[in-house]
């Protein structure tokens, strides 16, 4: 591995004992006739890291020309000393403007150094929003809050963007002040700006709102981000959270933890759900009531104790309803246990015996086990009883208007635009190595309709319009809504499109967000380990 970047034919060869020392890299370094300037750089990190300081000045006063890379590598090592301030202004000087890799080691030093932060946020010629919120963050910080609200104040002056760390230093501000008025117009604007919802501004706001004295807000706040994070499985931002009101004084009651337990459920944590449901009856006296219990079966079952979920459901001091069972049977599901999801199946039916989902799930593991003569007895009841399987639809807005989908829909004006992109996407990813999840499951239909039911469903269509429309501009993620839950074959084909594409897809389905960027999911892919919805889609 090459560690000193680019090299030009003529740079010198790394030998394996040179690399512990960077005397002998800079060494073989002069003593070629061509030197690319990478290796200066990567020279100047490298004696930083042998604790040679002096020789990092020294190398970089060697380079002809230092470009940006140069400056910023030299500021970067000296970060935790003034001389990173004076690197910075005789970069400015030279002219050269800082990246955003700069501007993160400048305010590195910045931080350990609060007198000197407006020495050198004046002496910058633009300002960006990234700049703003270091400073606004390092004030708060360093115990500065009146300086820290008048930079805020002056930033939305400049029509600057917020971002989320200058609203969460903003309001560090407001919770060091108790400034309630202020507390109250920041978080205006936080709901303006879209960063209400956002864990960091979130604890800034119950930590404001609580230091301010008004309980009533701080957990209005809490409750609202805790239900956020809990549809999309972020279990390290409800503990956050619970932190955050713990540092306030703040007594959660059941409705905090059952959002709580909420989230803890859906990361599957089965561990975190057994213990806060003991936190919460033991610490604060709280009775669990049936939904903290159905939270702690689904974690259970979604990990694979299925028999401790039954046991919990047959002997908790309540009655389990339909949504028991249901959570059950989709564990079974999850985990191929057939026989078991029947009977829970059964459990379900017979308090809600119109409930679509029952039947769907259990035709589904059972076809999975090879159980067809079971399957066509299930679709069968369902006929028999006249049950209709609610049919999936996906939707997203595009400048302002709302467009639906459904599998297989033809109604929508650029339909040819929108199945000539969703084919070129498809085979793209099949290069990439998707393979349709359910081919082998679809035996009963012929080749051509396995692509068909496929390719087709509702939540694909929906991503193909929002790309040939240009639903979502650089840098913006695309937003799907759809009424029932993201099959596994299109939270696969998402998980390579994000990737094809390079963007974030962002999915809410009735369960849960998902967050496809990069080739991956933020649910972990826990919620289809072995589940299979193709119908609903």
């Amino acid at each position: 591995m090459n560690l000193l970047g680019d090299q030009t034919s003529a740079a010198p060869a790394l030998k394996p004992e040179s690399i512990a020392d960077p005397r002998i890299l800079h060494a073989q370094a002069l003593k070629s006739s061509r030197v690319d300037r990478s290796i200066f750089n990567n020279l100047i990190t490298l004696y930083a890291k042998s604790n040679l300081l002096d020789s990092s000045l020294r190398v970089f006063k060697q380079i002809p020309s230092p470009n940006i890379v140069s400056w910023t590598s030299l500021i970067s090592v000296h970060s935790s000393s003034p001389l990173s301030l004076t690197l910075f202004l005789s970069m400015l000087r030279h002219p050269i403007l800082p990246n955003q890799r700069t501007l993160a080691s400048l305010f590195k030093a910045c931080v350990s150094l609060p007198r000197c932060l407006f020495f050198v946020f004046d002496e910058m010629r633009e300002r960006d929003e990234v700049c703003y919120a270091a400073v606004i963050v390092g004030l708060a910080q360093n115990s500065k809050p009146l300086e820290s609200l008048s930079l805020f104040a002056a930033m939305k002056s400049s029509n600057v963007s917020s971002t989320m760390y200058s609203v969460s230093g903003a309001l560090r501000a407001v919770a060091d002040l108790a400034a309630l008025e202020q507390c109250r117009m920041i978080h205006g604007h936080a709901v303006v700006t879209g960063f209400d919802k956002n864990v960091i501004v979130g604890s800034a706001l119950v930590d404001g709102y609580g230091k301010s004295g008004l309980v009533s807000d701080a957990r209005k706040v809490f409750d609202e981000n805790i239900a956020v994070m809990n549809i999309q499985g972020d279990s390290s931002s409800v503990i956050k959270l619970f932190q955050s009101m713990a540092n306030v004084r703040f007594v959660p009651d059941e409705y905090s933890f059952l959002a709580a337990l909420s989230g803890f459920y859906n990361a599957g944590l089965v561990g975190q759900s057994e213990i806060w449901l003991k936190r919460m009856k033991l610490e604060y006296g709280i009775e669990p009531g049936l939904e903290h219990y159905t939270c702690l079966i689904g974690a259970l079952g979604k990990a694979g104790r299925l028999e401790d979920a039954e046991r919990i459901a047959t002997t908790m001091p309540f009655n389990p309803d339909a949504a028991v069972w249901r959570s059950l049977m989709s564990s079974c599901a999850h985990h191929g246990a057939a026989d078991m999801a029947l009977r829970m199946a059964r459990r379900s039916l017979e308090l809600d015996p119109n409930d679509d989902s029952a039947y769907t799930i259990a035709a589904n593991v059972l076809s999975f086990a090879g159980r067809w003569s079971e399957v066509a007895d299930m679709r069968k009841l369902m006929k028999d009883r006249r049950v209709k399987k609610e049919v999936g639809k996906s939707w997203i807005e595009v400048k302002g208007e709302v467009h639906m989908f459904m599998a297989g829909d033809r109604k929508h004006e650029r339909t040819e635009e929108i199945y000539e992109k969703l084919a070129e996407l498809m085979e793209s990813i099949e290069k990439l190595g998707y393979k349709p999840v359910w081919d082998e499951m679809l035996h009963e239909v012929g080749k051509g309709e396995k692509k068909e039911a496929l390719w087709y469903h509702s939540e694909k269509l929906a991503l193909a319009y929002g790309i040939v429309s240009g639903a979502a501009p650089a840098g913006k993620p695309m937003r799907i809504v759809k009424n029932l839950r993201i099959c596994k074959d299109c939270h696969e084909a998402f998980k390579y499109i994000s990737r094809a594409i390079d963007k974030e897809i962002i999915v809410r389905d009735v369960n849960r967000y998902h967050k496809f960027l990069n080739g991956s999911c933020t649910c972990g892919d826990i919620c289809f380990k072995l589940y299979f919805d193709w119908l609903n889609s």
